[in-house]
């Protein structure tokens, strides 16, 4: 069995928090990116970016980037909307989110892009 890793985090140091699921993990790859958008668009889901600064990643509310981007299924539409959220806001994290009509709720959400 393989040992279980604490991850010490501290409100004194944002860059110690987690955050949604895949921040336990390596920063993802663009493609790897891609496959999660792609995998919401072959979901139904609706595509949503939202972005926060470091500090307040931790709290219910982040700033939303435009509208969710309702009925969109073109992948690289939705990368592109990320990236612009990306370089408007360097110094925040941008996440994207897949919103689930039938259960109206969140499909899926995670961190595609880290504070610079």
């Amino acid at each position: 069995m393989s040992e279980i890793k604490d991850y010490a985090s501290r409100l004194s140091d944002p860059a110690s928090r987690r955050f949604e699921t895949f921040s336990y993990l390596p920063a993802m790859t663009p493609k790897q990116v891609r496959k999660q958008v792609q995998y919401i668009v072959a979901r139904g889901w609706n595509p949503a970016i939202e972005h926060t600064e470091p500090e307040h990643m931790a709290g219910s509310y982040w700033y939303m980037w435009k509208l969710p981007l309702f009925g969109e299924t073109g992948v690289a539409r939705i990368l592109a909307e990320a990236e612009s959220c990306h370089r408007a806001h360097p110094g925040h994290h941008v996440r994207l989110i897949g919103y689930d009509n039938r259960r109206q709720t969140q499909g899926t959400a995670m961190v595609i892009f880290r504070a610079r």
